[in-house]
């Protein structure tokens, strides 16, 4: 049973912590889903000028304007054929923050080649980015997001470099204490950090056929190009 993940990472996959692999094994092929939930030690954002944009970003779901320390966090990734029928694995966050909740949310889907995995972010996927999975010589995964593109209606043009950013992902497994560690990374070429958070999880397995999709987890809009 191959995974989205394993598709594009080929051999690069096998060098992947176990713990790792099966996280990323999660998929329509596997009938798995897996939640993880933990504490992001921090969140932070950038320079003052930065949280705006943040904020606007947030009512849909993409990116989070407020900063904080000790975050209850749970990402919740399920497999599940989008309304075009592509195999898809949501990626949402929610963060625990004082008062009130926030999400990010991401859906992976590979590329009609699968040579690619694309991220679709927020409520209505208006922005699509190349991700590029690397396997660490310690074992942890390193995921960089490549071109970015705005999509509604019959536009479809790629984000400049003056608006977008970078983002970076590392996970890897502590075996001393039992959990995942996750650190993110979101830069602007120009503009210097925007957002991360970093912390750790524990994850739990389900059998995504018995428990199905839950009400809210998929976007208010899916975009048909891939």
């Amino acid at each position: 049973m191959t995974s989205m993940f394993e598709t594009v990472m080929g051999a690069g996959f096998d060098r992947l912590h176990p713990r790792l692999r099966r996280r990323f094994s999660v998929g329509l092929a596997s009938g798995e889903a897996c939640t993880g939930r933990g504490v992001m030690d921090r969140v932070w954002h950038g320079r003052a000028f930065v949280k705006p944009f943040l904020a606007l970003g947030a009512t849909r779901n993409i990116l989070v304007p407020e900063a904080g320390r000790d975050i209850p966090f749970v990402i919740e990734n399920v497999p599940y054929a989008d309304s075009y029928g592509r195999e898809t694995v949501s990626f949402v966050r929610t963060f625990e923050l004082p008062g009130r909740f926030r999400r990010f949310d991401a859906q992976m889907v590979l590329g009609p080649r699968g040579d690619r995995i694309l991220d679709y972010l927020g409520t209505h996927q208006h922005l699509a980015s190349e991700l590029h999975f690397h396997a660490e010589p310690d074992g942890s995964l390193l995921i960089r997001s490549g071109e970015h593109r705005f999509r509604e209606g019959p536009v479809d043009v790629r984000v400049p470099e003056l608006l977008g950013a970078t983002a970076e992902v590392r996970e890897s497994y502590d075996e001393t204490a039992g959990r995942f560690r996750i650190r993110v990374r979101v830069v602007n070429r120009f503009f210097g950090p925007l957002f991360g958070y970093e912390g750790s999880f524990t994850a739990s397995y389900t059998d995504v056929r018995a428990h199905r999709v839950r009400p809210g987890l998929r976007p208010v809009r899916e975009e048909a190009r891939a």
